[in-house]
């Protein structure tokens, strides 16, 4: 597997774990930590946060994922993720991810500053993205989705998740349906070498499904690709131990230690501080 090298960054995979820090410029995450309404100070004071506790690459997104969100529309998902990244770029060198599907958004993104895009639908909502990712240069994060409101159930304290959700073979679904993606990531132009998989934790998997993927994680960097890994404060954590989004750290730390023993290069997550210390432990004892 070829290092990625973006600006004076170089991602080495299997020598260590990189880190992604979560900036959700929305108002309605599912975590509870959207800035949508915030001042940009509040969001740099974050992104400050995060770096100051060696973060390597900061996500930026203005759509909420969650069971049941609302759509955005392009121009106003651009008039929440364009001044957070054009001022992020002037303060940071750390390397910045645009969290969208829409090319229109992706291309202006990268226009000011951003140098991953991360699409949570693979390419399958719009193949364009991926031309977008390849005139750009910017490696392209590809994750798994069956999410469907028809499979979403929500409690109150909880939270939404999916349920009901078939597979025919759990691993080998995603592992063919992500690599339908990659087919469409190879038609747009897109090289090997920027392509990223996400197995996509949460996205219309139910509690048990999520938790055996996690558990067999190494089965999709087998695809030969790095691999990215997003349990932060998800449902299948809060089902699990009865707890609501703002109280999930400790589940968190657990499926990012077994997930980093089953190959994961990097981890997607909101409380940065305590997954970088986890995420160092772990390396240091199975790397």
């Amino acid at each position: 597997m070829k290092h990625l090298t973006i600006n004076d960054f170089i991602f080495e995979w299997g020598s260590r774990t990189y880190v992604m820090g979560v900036l959700n410029i929305t108002p309605d995450s599912f975590s509870g930590d959207g800035l949508a309404e915030q001042k940009l100070e509040t969001i740099l004071k974050q992104a400050r946060d995060f770096v100051e506790a060696g973060v390597d690459i900061l996500d930026v997104g203005g759509e909420s994922t969650r069971p049941g969100a609302a759509e955005v529309s392009v121009e106003e998902e651009l008039d929440r993720v364009l001044p957070v990244i054009t001022t992020l770029a002037g303060e940071f060198k750390t390397l910045i991810s645009i969290d969208s599907y829409k090319p229109e958004v992706a291309r202006e993104a990268v226009r000011a500053g951003a140098a991953i895009i991360n699409d949570v639908w693979g390419l399958n909502v719009d193949p364009d993205l991926g031309k977008v990712a390849h005139k750009a240069g910017a490696p392209l994060i590809l994750m798994h989705n069956r999410s469907n409101p028809d499979n979403a159930a929500i409690k109150e304290k909880l939270g939404g998740r999916y349920v009901g959700v078939q597979y025919e073979n759990l691993l080998e679904d995603v592992k063919s349906e992500l690599l339908d993606s990659v087919a469409l990531a190879h038609q747009a132009g897109v090289a090997d070498e920027q392509i990223i998989l996400d197995p996509g934790i949460g996205f219309g998997k139910t509690v048990e499904q999520n938790l055996e993927l996690v558990n067999r994680l190494d089965e999709i960097r087998e695809l030969g690709y790095p691999v990215l890994l997003g349990p932060s404060r998800k449902s299948f954590i809060g089902y699990t131990l009865d707890l609501p989004p703002d109280d999930r750290v400790e589940g968190t730390a657990a499926a990012v230690s077994v997930g980093i023993t089953r190959g994961a290069d990097i981890i997607r997550v909101h409380d940065v501080r305590e997954m970088i210390r986890i995420a160092r432990m772990t390396d240091a004892i199975v790397r």
